[in-house]
C-alpha cells in the first residue's frame, strides 16, 4: 500500500508563493496518476490538479490555472505542487492522492484515487 505524504504548507502573505511536496511513504508511486486536492471549512473537496504517470498529460482547475504548477520525478517518487500570486481563497487543507492508471480516468474526481496523505495546511493572508 502507498502512503502519500505532503510537505510544504504553512502562512503566506496574498502574493507570495508555497512549494508543496508530496512523497511516497511504502511501496511506491509507480503507475499512478497523482492529483492534489484542497479543502476548505465547511466545503467539499475541490480538485486542484493532476498529472498523468507519463507526466505527458496535466490538468488543472481553472481557479488555480495560470498559478499553479504540477510536477512528478519519477525517480525520487515526488510530486511537487508550485504556487504562486496565491490567494486568500486558496487558503485549505491540500491533499495528495493516487489513482491507479486506467482507460476513461476521471482526474478530477476524488473518488477516482484510493490513496489520500493526511494534508498540509496552506494560509493565505490578505
Amino acid at each position: 500500500q502507498v502512503q502519500p505524504v505532503e510537505s510544504g504548507g504553512g502562512l503566506v502573505q496574498a502574493g507570495g508563493s508555497l512549494r508543496l511536496s508530496c512523497a511516497a511513504s511504502g511501496r511506491t508511486f509507480g503507475g499512478s496518476a497523482m492529483g492534489w486536492f484542497r479543502q476548505a471549512p465547511g466545503t467539499g473537496r475541490e480538485f486542484v490538479a493532476a498529472i498523468s504517470w507519463s507526466g505527458l498529460s496535466l490538468y488543472y482547475a481553472d481557479s488555480v490555472k495560470g498559478r499553479f504548477t504540477i510536477s512528478m520525478l519519477n525517480a525520487k517518487n515526488t510530486v511537487y505542487l508550485q504556487m504562486n500570486s496565491l490567494k486568500p481563497e486558496d487558503t485549505a487543507v491540500y491533499y495528495c492522492a493516487a489513482a491507479p492508471t486506467k482507460r476513461g480516468l476521471n482526474y478530477g474526481d476524488p473518488s477516482a484515487y484510493n490513496y489520500w496523505g493526511q494534508g498540509t495546511q496552506v494560509t493565505v493572508s490578505s
